[in-house]
């Protein structure tokens, strides 16, 4: 009895060693910290700039710490632009573009992932290649097409170049490789479903998690795009252009930082918003594609 005393404790302290040594380090918790206050800190400095006057941001060393003028610098900021205007239409192109990169991202992913066809791993190389190509390199095509087109100081011009991207396809497809079981397609085929219906009933729904991040992050990245609108924009007003006028309002003198860094915190709150209420579903489509099995 004894001995089987002495092997359960062994075995469990075995057990307790491994699980303990399965735990992160100092070191593991050390760099998220580092990271985390990393990532906030460019926003908590527009923040801080952003609640002092004109004067205070303006001083050596500048403030850490939070002042009482952020109401103050709001109010200032709607009544130099139409903020709410250019924030509604940086909404509707941003909604816009992550629709559009979600519906054929996924179409093309579910092609090149589970359609056998002539040339597909040679377009799927060239669709990753066309990442590496610099987006400043396509500038003066884009412009000169929209001109063309008559699209130019238009919201259409702004949405129209990011309606698909190579990294949607991409990551689409190398998630419908395996979310997708070839013989539930084979099964749906056979119980008369056409290409275009079984993408919808079998495709779309296994797609979902990856869908959500693909939004989140096309959304992202086109509400954070500063180039692009201020070359294909004149009077039409997004974010990126009011923010433009807000640093313009102090040409010839000492630019308003603080106007303009409270202009670019209230810019973020619909950023903050979208992760707020969809973070879970972010967070369960990235361990759903983490986890097998």
């Amino acid at each position: 009895m004894s001995m089987q005393l002495r092997a359960g404790n062994a075995a469990k302290g075995r057990v307790s060693t491994k699980r303990s040594g399965d735990r992160p380090g100092f070191l593991v918790y050390g760099l998220l910290a580092a990271f985390v206050i990393g990532s906030a800190l460019p926003l908590y400095w527009s923040f801080v700039i952003g609640s002092h006057t004109k004067g205070q941001a303006n001083d050596f060393p500048p403030p850490f710490l939070p002042g009482g003028h952020f109401l103050e610098n709001a109010r200032r900021v709607l009544n130099t632009v139409d903020f709410w205007q250019a924030m509604l239409n940086s909404v509707i192109v941003s909604t816009a573009c992550a629709v559009s990169v979600v519906f054929f991202s996924t179409l093309a992913g579910y092609a090149f992932a589970k359609l056998k066809f002539r040339g597909s791993n040679v377009l799927m190389a060239f669709v990753v290649m066309t990442m590496a190509v610099p987006t400043q390199l396509a500038m003066v095509p884009l412009f000169i097409l929209m001109r063309d087109y008559g699209l130019l100081d238009t919201l259409v011009a702004v949405a129209l170049p990011t309606m698909v991207t190579a990294f949607g396809v991409f990551f689409m497809r190398q998630f419908l490789v395996d979310a997708v079981p070839d013989e539930l397609i084979e099964a749906a085929r056979m119980d008369g479903c056409t290409m275009i219906r079984t993408f919808w009933t079998v495709a779309m729904p296994a797609a979902r998690p990856a869908a959500a991040i693909l939004f989140l992050f096309t959304f992202m990245m086109v509400w954070t795009d500063y180039m692009w609108p201020l070359v294909a924009l004149q009077k039409t007003e997004t974010l990126q252009i009011a923010l433009d006028r807000l640093a313009l309002t102090g040409q010839g003198q000492t630019t308003d930082y603080a106007l303009v860094l409270c202009g670019a915190g209230m810019s973020t709150i619909p950023l903050l918003l979208l992760f707020i209420f969809a973070g879970r579903q972010l967070v369960s489509g990235i361990m759903q594609g983490a986890v097998k099995g």
